[in-house]
């Protein structure tokens, strides 16, 4: 019998490819999206049903896992693949936009959780997996409130992990590095910048120079994460969390080789105004 997944943010990127490598190894795929008129060739895949799921519209959520059940009788598997990163300096960022990213990446994921829950308890099994972000374990600055909507992703997954072993339910965190994919495009267009800041002019350049050397380095691509959370959904462990991408290994060996404040210390090192030396050597840890 043929499994089922049902995957948000399944427009472009990760989700896309997620989608289509699913659909690939013979599974009957859920591909959601905000809005179905985007969707750029998921519906004229065999084994792919494309249709509307707004993380943060309950009645649209409700409504795709029923048509997925309707559909295919089942759902085993729940893809929390929708988000955004917001970036910039915290003070450039305005309440209402830290409030929507939280919206989005934490309890829109909830959301779309909570509806699911029902129906894996019903079938007596169910894979939850959530893709969090390498950013969800290791911070550096400009990145303060994506990362703490996926530090909040990466708690909740792991308490909730341990709740749903009794309903012999898995919850599974995936953990990408950087993936050159429209997400980035977006999140340079959103990038928050006040002009009023200029006491972090110096700081902010330097950091921009920085981030742009990840460009063109050995980097995963959305198929290569694809790939990771297939296995995520068929491996048959509990294993809880897949990190995805070679740039993101070093940093989170770093810190889970290092006492707590001996990372802080060197990180709040390596992000020292000129700094960049030491950022080249952090990356090759």
């Amino acid at each position: 019998m043929k499994k089922t997944m049902l995957i948000t943010g399944a427009s472009s990127g990760i989700g896309k490819a997620t989608a289509l490598y699913f659909a690939q190894q013979g599974w009957q795929v859920m591909a959601t999206m905000r809005d179905p008129a985007k969707d750029d060739g998921l519906a004229q895949q065999p084994g792919i049903l494309v249709m509307r799921l707004d993380v943060n519209d309950p009645l649209s959520i409700q409504a795709a896992i029923q048509a997925g059940i309707d559909a295919y009788g089942r759902i085993d598997a729940l893809v929390n693949n929708a988000g955004y990163g917001q970036q910039g300096l915290f003070e450039a960022i305005p309440p209402e936009k830290v409030q929507a990213q939280f919206d989005t990446n934490v309890f829109g994921l909830m959301h779309v959780t909570r509806a699911m829950l029902p129906h894996f308890r019903n079938n007596g099994s169910g894979i939850v997996i959530n893709v969090s972000s390498g950013a969800g374990r290791v911070t550096t600055p400009l990145l303060s409130v994506y990362a703490a909507s996926k530090f909040a992703v990466e708690g909740f997954s792991e308490s909730l992990s341990f709740e749903l072993d009794s309903q012999n339910i898995r919850v599974k965190i995936i953990e990408p590095g950087f993936i050159p994919t429209t997400f980035y495009d977006r999140a340079g267009q959103e990038f928050a910048f006040d002009p009023a800041l200029d006491d972090y002019k110096s700081f902010s350049d330097e950091m921009a120079s920085f981030f742009k050397s990840f460009e063109g380095g050995n980097l995963f691509s959305a198929e290569d994460v694809a790939r990771v959370i297939y296995t995520a959904a068929t491996d048959d462990t509990h294993q809880l969390r897949y990190v995805a991408g070679p740039d993101i290994e070093p940093l989170l060996n770093l810190r889970n080789s290092k006492p707590d404040q001996d990372y802080v210390d060197y990180t709040r090192s390596v992000f020292t105004p000129n700094g960049f030396g030491q950022r080249t050597k952090a990356l090759s840890y």
